[in-house]
């Protein structure tokens, strides 16, 4: 009889980690909402991340460049929608040549294909109403339906995933653990958390310490309105600025059309704070308790006093966009959605980075997975497969 693992977490990661544990393992998941892809998996711009930015030999880099080619792979499979349309990563400035560079080399050393420098006159083939100097193609990124993946992941598993199922403890039991839920007690061998938002919380539930904590962050974003669209064909990206610890303002396409410009980044305060006006007070007081949030408050003052300011104003957000889009005005722009990036700090305040992993005997935590989680969640799963021998 196979070993038994219950898998906390009915997000993209978990999903994935249940289609491939479940060809070794008696698999059972749990998740708390009524349906899978409720959070982070249900609420990101859909986009296939190549791995152009991630420090050559991290995680995210191996994870994202093997996880991209097997996503595309199981939408193909599938018959799931997606388009590999390629991106473009704009210098708008001379200061920003030579990260533009740096971007580049570290693509090639991560292994990437058919990266090419352009030239302004190749940037306007591509993107005729981007501004810029210089550009980097990336051909193999793309955007895909990842609410259908999850989907699909669910019909490929061979255990029961089960809904309305938040886990509200887990305790050793022998060398195996119990697991207790809203939806019923299971008892396993192994336990693999991957509760995305509340996956610190989840974790320490096992009794571990929370030696990162999660703070969550809010991205909205605003849509193009359909008679403006043509100003962007698919994915013009800033070149990022290392001094800043997020990416900056973007346009997507979405697989399901229209164009999609943000996303800012603002504390939100609740983990689940798709709304300005959404408030969990427990959230509020984890995350002031927390010492890390101070330090990188202290640290970043202006960047983040500036995402707040263009939070609540169209003006400062579309000025923003004209960075890489002169043209676009701010009666273009049309409210649209927003995401929480569940965002893990060290008590020194800094991101962290890396996808991050945290296990013992019989247990395995991820931690982190924010960006490009989605794209490399295959990819994740196989880790996850590789270090549950």
């Amino acid at each position: 009889m196979s070993e038994r693992v219950v898998i906390v977490g009915g997000g993209i990661v978990g999903l994935a980690a249940a289609y491939r544990l479940s060809k070794r393992f008696d698999v059972t998941v749990l998740e708390k909402e009524a349906g899978v892809c409720r959070h982070q998996s249900g609420h990101n711009s859909g986009v296939l991340h190549a791995g152009l930015y991630y420090k050559p030999g991290s995680r995210k880099a191996r994870l994202a460049v093997r996880g991209i080619r097997q996503m595309i792979e199981f939408c193909r499979t599938h018959s799931i929608p997606h388009e590999v349309c390629g991106k473009i990563v704009v210098a708008t400035a001379e200061e920003e040549l030579p990260r533009l560079k740096t971007l580049y080399e570290r693509g090639q050393q991560n292994g990437l294909s058919g990266l090419r420098m352009l030239s302004v006159e190749e940037l306007r083939e591509i993107e005729p109403h981007a501004a810029g100097i210089a550009a980097v193609r990336v051909p193999e990124e793309g955007i895909a339906d990842y609410p259908a993946v999850c989907n699909a992941l669910v019909g490929e598993i061979d255990g029961p995933v089960i809904l309305n199922a938040e886990v509200t403890a887990i305790r050793r039991e022998g060398s195996g653990w119990r697991v207790v839920s809203t939806a019923g007690e299971h008892s396993c061998d192994r336990i693999v958390t991957c509760a995305g938002l509340h996956s610190d919380r989840v974790a320490a539930l096992t009794g571990r310490p929370r030696e990162v904590r999660i703070v969550p962050f809010r991205g909205e974003y605003y849509k193009i309105r359909p008679e403006r669209q043509f100003l962007v064909r698919n994915l013009i990206y800033p070149v990022p600025d290392p001094k800043f610890p997020f990416l900056g303002v973007h346009f997507t396409r979405l697989i399901h059309g229209g164009v999609e410009a943000g996303p800012n980044a603002v504390l939100a305060l609740a983990r689940e704070g798709y709304k300005k006006s959404t408030i969990r007070p427990a959230d509020v007081f984890d995350a002031i308790a927390f010492s890390g949030l101070w330090r990188f408050l202290a640290k970043y003052p202006r960047m983040c006093w500036q995402e707040l300011r263009r939070s609540y104003s169209r003006e400062l957000f579309c000025a923003s966009l004209q960075r890489l889009v002169p043209e676009i005005q701010p009666g273009d722009l049309t409210e649209g959605g927003a995401g929480v990036r569940a965002q893990a700090m060290s008590p020194d305040g800094s991101f962290v980075e890396d996808f991050h992993f945290v296990e013992g005997a019989g247990e395995l935590h991820v931690v982190n997975a924010p960006s490009p989680g989605a794209t490399a969640s295959l990819a994740i799963a196989e880790e996850i497969d590789s270090r549950l021998p």
